[in-house]
């Protein structure tokens, strides 16, 4: 029999899919993992304990998280729910319960951009709006208007219509009625611009859908009928934009539900101002993305070019400066965004990373690097049994962390690191499910519906918890009280530095065998790490089905309160300190340095790892590398 020693020194490839535990030649397996379950990984290889979610507020139902940046030292969280708005600053509501005109159904189909003090929401069932920072806690949401020159609005327009249909207007000026030689009109055509013989009108009156009363509002040249008249691109009729960006002091619009191909450049720094006029290269751009599919838009990014990602495919719109004659568009991939929902594109590390149209992987657009165009790689290849059904993401930069939240209410988070050739995923889970996650700076907000309530949480470092409340008192007391949101939840109870025995909520409160001044309770939760299982080395060469026997663990740790280590007969604590190994009522005091675990017994299966780590206690845990001696039966 051999003894071998293997040092694991990092977890850079992250949890890895069962599908490569046939795979020890790959790089991944050394530096994979098995389970990697609410820990985060550090660059440098280790992982931690995630950091606890604090109770910030209840929400009234479902919404989206926005971030909104007004300058480095004004920064909101924004809270889109149904025909509401709420914002949030520091953790703290500054405005709360604003009127707004969307609605549930179309929450996460919404879209959005922000320039200066005014964000931008659109969705093509509702006319775009404009949410305004009009002072310290003072917001106003307002519909976009287009640009008028005194004579007409400056909105993009488009014959809707077969080519062959024509309008035959009663006069050049004033009340006319204006005839359409196939069925057109509709009920919402009321106070539509439509252009025809150099002029404009808007019906008033809809006498049928071959007839209307209209008020010309730009003289016609002429009375006679003709086939070459256009209506306003966007209208309750033919829909709004379904997506909005900026681009080089323009605004983009695109993906509007009637023309979900199209897009629309306003005028350079007259961003409400779509008029295409002469062409000139400060003026409107417009243009439609032809390919053998009908691909509509989903989402804008501006790098150094505007991308624009459709259900079909990623295009790339070039030109600088950008004007009608340089813009040039073409197809780089053909992956395709999200179609049932609206998650946004996201810039993390150089890259665009988008979510795929089936909702299962996510992708970075990036550069090749030959230079001569883009290319998409899947940052979920090696996770594809955790990444599922990506339903939100956001992207901490001051972590390196992409958030991605998952269908079936957990999460998981991706380090990446390109040039060192870092990409890895950790799972994570809540009692509850968590449904939206937006990044305002240094803070990571998620919406978690627990129960029959949407709680607003906020990570917060130093806590182990989840929907947590801490508190402080002059006076020790035993009883805590505004934990209504967690009313029949049992929570775990760290007090004055001690871990406490868990307690359940009633009536909005806890009350503790002792008082004490200092608490932090809230939901428990697990961490697993788990390596790849062992790839044994016997006289008959290296494999996976020789029988081995784990002898010894050596865990480096750092800044850790419990360790509880699984070698086969299930989790068992590993005492720090010389007293009972039972943390409870003990002070949470960190140690650094090897902890070592004896273990018995041989293993046969090759599919599981020789160890796992596994604890709930709500205390600091970080695992910097694992070193095993093991017996190999020859």
């Amino acid at each position: 029999m051999t003894r071998q020693y293997t040092a694991k020194t990092n977890f850079t490839a992250g949890e890895v899919t069962p599908q490569l535990l046939g795979r020890g030649d790959l790089r991944a397996w050394e530096n994979g993992a098995t389970e990697l379950t609410n820990v985060v990984l550090h660059p440098t290889g280790g992982v931690s304990r995630r950091a606890g979610l604090h109770f910030l507020a209840e929400m009234p139902g479902p919404a989206r998280l926005l971030s909104f940046e007004f300058n480095t030292q004004q920064i909101y969280l924004l809270v889109l729910s149904d025909f509401r708005l709420d914002v949030y600053q520091d953790g703290e509501l500054i405005a709360g319960d604003i009127q707004a005109p969307w609605w549930r159904s179309i929450l996460f189909e919404l879209t959005w951009v922000q320039s200066a003090d005014t964000l931008f929401v659109a969705h093509p069932e509702m006319r775009t709006q404009l949410v305004t920072r009009t002072g310290a806690g003072a917001w106003s949401i307002d519909p976009m208007e287009f640009s008028n020159d005194g004579f007409h609005q400056q909105i993009p327009h488009h014959k809707f219509a077969d080519r062959a249909v024509t309008l035959e207007p009663s006069g050049t000026d004033g009340t006319i009625t204006v005839t359409a030689s196939a069925p057109l009109f509709e009920s919402d055509h009321v106070g539509v611009a439509f252009r025809m013989r150099g002029g404009e009108f808007r019906p008033q009156t809809i006498t049928s859908a071959t007839e209307v009363e209209a008020d010309v509002t730009i003289p016609l040249d002429s009375a006679d009928g003709t086939r070459d008249w256009t209506e306003a691109a966007f209208s309750n009729v033919r829909g709004w934009p379904g997506v909005v960006g900026f681009h080089q002091n323009r605004l983009v619009l695109g993906g509007s539900r009637d023309l979900p191909n199209h897009i629309w450049l306003s005028q350079t720094s007259d961003i409400f101002n779509f008029d295409l006029d002469e062409g000139l290269p400060d003026e409107a751009i417009h243009f439609s993305l032809l390919s053998d599919q009908v691909n509509a838009i989903r989402g804008l990014l501006s790098m150094a070019e505007l991308q624009i990602f459709t259900s079909g495919g990623e295009w790339v719109v070039t030109g600088d400066p950008l004007t009608p004659e340089s813009a040039q568009v073409r197809r780089q991939t053909e992956v395709g965004s999200r179609g049932d929902r609206f998650v946004p594109p996201r810039r993390v590390d150089g890259a665009s990373v988008f979510v795929s149209w089936t909702g299962d992987s996510l992708r970075e657009f990036v550069v090749t690097e030959a230079g001569r165009g883009f290319e998409t790689n899947d940052l979920t290849l090696l996770a594809d049994h955790m990444v599922t059904d990506v339903i939100d993401i956001a992207f901490d930069e001051s972590n390196r962390l992409l958030y991605a939240v998952l269908g079936d209410g957990t999460w998981a988070t991706l380090t990446q690191f390109r040039d060192e050739r870092v990409t890895a995923w950790t799972r994570h889970e809540t009692q509850g499910t968590v449904k939206a996650v937006a990044v305002v700076r240094d803070f990571v907000y998620m919406l978690v519906e627990r129960g029959l309530t949407h709680l607003l949480e906020v990570f917060e470092a130093g806590l182990n918890t989840d929907s947590a409340l801490t508190g402080e008192r002059d006076t020790p007391t035993d009883t805590w009280t505004g934990l209504d949101h967690l009313e029949g939840e049992t929570v775990a109870v760290v007090a004055d530095g001690h871990v406490r025995a868990r307690q359940t909520v009633e009536d909005g409160q806890i009350v503790l065998d002792e008082a004490v001044a200092e608490i932090e309770a809230g939901l428990p939760y697990t961490h697993v790490v788990a390596p790849m299982p062992p790839l044994a080395r016997s006289a008959l060469g290296t494999g996976y089905t020789v029988r081995v026997r784990l002898i010894e663990a050596a865990f480096r740790l750092r800044d850790t309160a419990e360790l509880r280590v699984d070698t086969g007969a299930g989790p068992e604590p590993v005492p720090f300190h010389a007293y009972d190994d039972n943390l409870l009522n003990m002070p949470v005091t960190p140690v650094t340095g090897d902890q070592h675990v004896r273990a018995l017994g041989w293993q046969d299966n090759g599919t599981k790892p020789l160890w796992r780590i596994v604890g709930d206690a709500p205390v600091p845990f970080t695992l910097l590398s694992a070193t095993t001696e093991t017996k190999v039966n020859d």
